[in-house]
């Protein structure tokens, strides 16, 4: 099943956008978080027939909130390392044909250890799904081993700040690092032109920085 999380400008508190998550209903250990089973569907194979419906699910999803009258403007599928091949850039594009989406309603989002396993791969992939008009996000910034040179190259709309340094802001021993690197991300991001998304903000603290 899909559960939607908003993304909300901090300025005026409005919802800008929505991220789908993925979440097993196992019949007897109850809901089950992505970590609990997708290495697994990465192993078998079975993440792409997964990928696939997520993707599917959440074009018809915002399809059916703008046709009611809910205007968020797009929705976040997230994208396995598994998937990045030519298929992806198959599936999005008979995605967008099948749901009659326009492309700036769909954002893409990829992990940055992702990209940094297969860069090359990743950017001509990335290039090709932006060519469709899609946004990317890159989520989980300053938390893998990407180079700037690398970051400067790819494809990218937003970055997005890891939670765990969301998380630290109301970390009395971690405070002062955890707002250096926060406020790095964001000088980085305005210079090349992107947005910024603050992953997993839950306290006044948080939101105020």
């Amino acid at each position: 099943v899909l559960y939607y999380q908003p993304q909300v400008i901090v300025a005026t508190g409005e919802i800008c956008g929505a991220e789908s998550l993925v979440r097993w209903q196992h019949t007897t250990r109850g809901l089950l978080p992505p970590a609990e089973f997708i290495a697994a569907a990465e192993e078998t194979g079975l993440i792409v027939p997964l990928g696939v419906w997520i993707l599917n699910h959440a074009c018809r999803t915002i399809k059916a909130w703008r046709a009611n009258g809910v205007g968020i403007p797009y929705i976040v599928v997230n994208i396995s390392a598994a998937q990045l091949g030519a298929e992806l850039v198959t599936s999005v594009r008979q995605a967008l044909v099948d749901h009659e989406l326009e492309p700036a309603w769909l954002m893409l989002e990829i992990t940055e250890t992702m990209l940094m396993e297969r860069v090359e791969e990743a950017i001509s992939i990335l290039q090709r799904i932006r060519e469709l008009g899609i946004r990317i996000a890159m989520d989980d910034f300053g938390t893998g081993y990407s180079s700037l040179s690398v970051l400067q190259r790819l494809p990218l709309d937003t970055l997005k700040i890891d939670r765990s340094f969301v998380s630290a802001i109301d970390d009395e021993v971690n405070n002062a690092r955890a707002c250096a690197i926060i406020g790095a991300i964001i000088a980085i991001a305005k210079e090349l032109r992107l947005s910024v998304v603050a992953e997993g903000v839950e306290s006044a603290a948080q939101l105020a920085l």
